[in-house]
């Protein structure tokens, strides 16, 4: 079982708490590990609610006012000695660890001399304690995180205001390298509790892995946005195989200035640089001028090599660049002989079995003014030769 999560509003520990509930963690199992604590009694509640309106799980923590200061060590030693399953132990250190480096950070102090006034409240033990329990509990082998939204402005905190992002959101997401932008809300959409389970628990970034959906948990944050649905989604499935694709870039550029019969050496040279394929479209451009747009096909480490070719070698003074995805079919070569002449042959498969067989033009070319025979024959003799040699659908 594999998870995402769609970040686009952000992360908080009740957000955290929903979605896994959401997702089909039980409550029950979230609010044992926070009593396993042995603090003061914390009570975990779910209600349904709507963001903007979509559905939505809401997770509150109940807790007693507090005047108990705890340090990273006060809560290390809880956790250590708490009845915990050890994975639900494990990411909540992890949590932890990364928040007391992240404040130690920013109050120019050590980790163990960290007083969490903003994040160490029984709140945030429960957060981070039930998370990671309702982690354990849904099994993922796998967590994957979109984007996170930061929002921006200001917030206030123990110590006065402090800008958003804050010093350690930041410094939790960028220790694991978390790919963030501001978001659309002028607010703090992710929390420090937010920031380190996600860096506790999230296994690689980026999009919404190949999978197979089993459910959807919506966690509802407190505040009701004007610029986005306040929630933290977590998406549940079964992983499926991925399409092979290769990323590759396409290079345009339209030319309507440049001698024609220079052409087939651009073209020659691109090839010759690394492209995968590169060819020429007519089209009309302002005023009613004839033109042509080259269109290059890049291997993503050929991309400075073709783009200095284009530069040099035709008038245009700008490119346009776009990332694509390429299906490749596993490919071979091969050799047939026509009278004793070698003729190159590609050969494609699909599951391992043969699908497409082409022959080389330029041997067959070759071929034809060795033999002082016609192309056109040379080139249905050549092929007629590889379909033999390589029938369709043999492995």
């Amino acid at each position: 079982m594999i998870g995402w999560l769609d970040c686009a509003a952000g992360a908080s520990g009740d957000m955290w708490l929903g979605a896994l509930v959401g997702a089909g963690a039980p409550l029950p199992v979230m609010q044992a590990a926070v009593d396993a604590l042995g603090v003061e009694p914390v009570l975990l509640s779910s209600a349904h609610v709507t963001r903007q309106g979509i559905a939505a799980d809401k997770v509150d923590v109940r807790a007693p006012r507090t005047t108990v200061t705890r340090t990273w060590a006060n809560i290390r030693g809880q956790l250590e000695s708490a009845e915990l399953a050890e994975p639900v132990r494990r990411t909540a250190l992890d949590a932890f660890a990364r928040l007391a480096r992240a404040e130690a950070a920013a109050h120019r102090t050590s980790p163990e001399q960290v007083h969490f006034h903003e994040v160490g409240g029984l709140d945030a033990l429960a957060d981070i304690v039930g998370a990671a329990a309702g982690l354990n509990a849904l099994g993922l082998t796998r967590l994957t995180a979109g984007t996170v939204a930061l929002g921006s402005g200001m917030t206030r905190g123990e110590h006065g205001l402090i800008p958003v992002p804050g010093p350690a959101v930041l410094a939790i997401l960028a220790e694991v390298g978390a790919p963030v932008w501001s978001g659309p809300a002028p607010y703090e959409m992710c929390t420090p509790t937010g920031a380190a389970l996600l860096a506790a628990a999230v296994t690689e970034w980026g999009g919404l892995p190949p999978m197979s959906v089993t459910a959807v948990g919506t966690g509802a944050g407190t505040r009701e946005l004007a610029e986005v649905p306040n929630v933290l989604r977590l998406v549940v499935g079964e992983p499926v195989e991925a399409p092979s694709t290769d990323g590759a870039v396409l290079l345009e550029t339209n030319v309507d200035d440049l001698d024609p019969r220079l052409w087939p050496h651009v073209l020659d040279e691109l090839l010759a640089a690394g492209a995968s394929d590169a060819w020429l479209s007519p089209i009309v451009m302002k005023k009613g001028r004839p033109a042509y747009t080259l269109h290059v096909l890049s291997p993503t480490d050929a991309l400075e090599d073709l783009r200095r070719v284009v530069f040099a070698a035709t008038s245009t003074i700008g490119l346009r660049q776009l990332d694509v995805g390429k299906h490749a079919l596993p490919r071979e070569a091969g050799v047939v002989r026509v009278d004793g002449q070698p003729v190159a042959v590609k050969i494609a498969r699909e599951g391992g079995r043969v699908v497409n067989v082409s022959v080389e033009f330029e041997d067959v070319r070759t071929a034809a003014e060795a033999l002082g025979q016609p192309v056109k024959e040379i080139l249905r003799a050549a092929t007629a030769a590889a379909h033999q040699a390589y029938p369709a659908g043999t492995r």
